[in-house]
């Protein structure tokens, strides 16, 4: 009895080739796990932008961002009130949209109560995922879904403390770009280095 070999996947990226900002994510940020608390919450505020637009235009905003909301310190953007509101609704840098601005700075404020309960938002978060990044085994990006049991659960949690712009879709963005869950694709050349992480 013969066999039929496997085809070869060859390695490549995921995503990203042929842009220079999104082949620098995907090859050092992307899947890799994440427990800093300011930078959890960049990612969160980043995600939420991102609603409705390409991943890359926030990426090439990332700067502006950081500077529009004082490196994402949460004490400080939970602090903004109608004056900072108006600077950032007049910061061309980036995406002035109302509503996810009013969404920064309202989550700063839950981020500041998660704290409170959890000690650490990276530690109410990576519960949801038992603590450490979820493995799959994808062999193409059409097999990525859009979202998961646990970013629904994760959603539902945040929401009910009063966050917004974190739905399903959006979180489970979320849990790739934080390391929660290696999305990278068998064939990608990042796949095995992102599965043998655990901390950033």
């Amino acid at each position: 009895m013969t066999t039929n070999p496997q085809p070869k996947l060859d390695p490549t990226r995921c995503f990203g080739t042929g842009s220079v900002v999104y082949e620098a994510y995907h090859d050092h940020e992307w899947g890799v796990p994440i427990h800093d608390d300011r930078h959890l919450f960049e990612l969160l505020t980043l995600e939420g932008a991102q609603a409705g637009l390409s991943w890359e235009t926030i990426l090439k905003r990332r700067e502006s961002y950081r500077l529009a909301f004082d490196n994402f310190d949460i004490e400080r953007v939970a602090s903004y009130g109608k004056k900072e509101l108006t600077n950032l609704l007049g910061n061309q840098g980036i995406i002035r949209n109302k509503l996810k601005i009013q969404a920064a700075i309202t989550n700063a404020r839950v981020v500041l109560n998660i704290q409170n309960e959890f000690g650490s938002l990276d530690r109410h978060l990576w519960g949801f995922v038992d603590g450490a990044p979820l493995q799959t085994d994808r062999l193409s990006a059409r097999d990525v879904p859009t979202k998961s049991t646990e970013s629904i659960t994760m959603s539902k949690d945040l929401k009910q403390r009063g966050m917004s712009f974190v739905g399903p879709t959006i979180m489970y963005a979320f849990m790739q770009s934080t390391g929660m869950v290696n999305d990278h694709c068998v064939s990608c050349f990042r796949f095995n280095a992102v599965k043998k992480l655990e901390w950033d």
